[in-house]
């Protein structure tokens, strides 16, 4: 029995932060970090079932060209992954009222729809970049049993070794995007590449403005990374973004599929942004609805 101080449940029967219930959420699942992204997505729907809000987590559930998917906003940041898969896990595996564990599994999936800045010159403003791995700056899946069954390891000692990595930042490591929801949502109109998911957007993503990097380096040597991945053969470090990689771990420990595809909206190698891109996300999130 999972005591209430490990998970706890709202007197409704809802999870916690969500503050969703078992029925309330549909198989497939769209992660968001935009609380106010989740009404552009759902637009889309033909009936909606639920719209459920707390905090920076707002929750539509309703279907699209007969496919139920639920939409979940995350807000920003690894740390609250964390919460989110957690929370969807339990309600699709755990009993809330026993608090026990289900002895069939059900398997989730999903994809988080974001924004992110590219680093390399073929990844210009408005590029699809789909995360086959993706190396976590933040330590979140160093906290858990297991890590190094879903991590690229050899990718881990090869990027470390690269960069010179300050034992101070902390261990970072490489999660897995699932390789069939891979090929399945990114099709052959997204680029596939690394992803790094940061701990903060400034100084972790090398950025200066009073306060300087402690590498100031950083950006020019994750530029100039590049590994085999196989299938997919020699990949380079494409973005920054910050949650793909809590996702993509956490997903693979907890038995999910899930992947991360992004819209860059930022350039970091030609110092180009483009704070105005709300209107062409659509076109990446129409995609994702007619794939998931």
């Amino acid at each position: 029995m999972i005591p209430a101080s490990e998970l706890p449940i709202n007197a409704d029967g809802s999870v916690f932060h969500l503050h969703l219930r078992p029925e309330q959420l549909a198989d497939r699942i769209i992660l968001v970090g935009d609380p106010g992204r989740v009404a552009t997505v759902s637009a889309h729907f033909d009936v909606i079932e639920y719209d459920v809000a707390s905090r920076e987590f707002h929750t539509i559930t309703g279907t699209y060209h007969g496919k139920r998917i639920s939409c979940v906003s995350t807000g920003i940041g690894c740390d609250n992954i964390d919460i989110v898969m957690t929370e969807l896990d339990a309600l699709a595996n755990i009993d809330l009222a026993k608090r026990e564990p289900r002895s069939d599994h059900r398997q989730l999936t999903l994809v988080r729809i974001g924004t992110c800045g590219g680093l390399q010159p073929t990844t210009p403003i408005g590029t699809f970049v789909a995360s086959v791995r993706s190396i976590g700056f933040d330590g979140l899946l160093n906290y858990y049993e297991g890590r190094d069954g879903v991590c690229d390891l050899g990718l881990e000692r090869a990027f470390t070794r690269h960069m010179q990595w300050s034992a101070r930042k902390g261990a970072p490591y490489a999660a897995c995007a699932d390789a069939e929801l891979i090929d399945r949502i990114a099709c052959t109109d997204m680029m596939r590449g690394i992803t790094i998911a940061c701990g903060g957007f400034y100084g972790p993503q090398g950025r200066s403005v009073r306060l300087r990097p402690q590498d100031p380096m950083q950006n020019q040597k994750v530029k100039s990374f590049r590994h085999i991945v196989e299938p997919w053969g020699e990949l380079r470090v494409c973005n920054y973004e910050m949650e793909s990689s809590a996702l993509a771990g956490l997903s693979s420990l907890l038995g999910h599929k899930a992947m991360t595809c992004c819209m860059v909206i930022a350039n970091r190698y030609n110092k180009e942004m483009n704070t105005e891109y709300k209107n062409s996300i659509d076109n990446l999130i129409q995609l994702v609805l007619d794939r998931i």
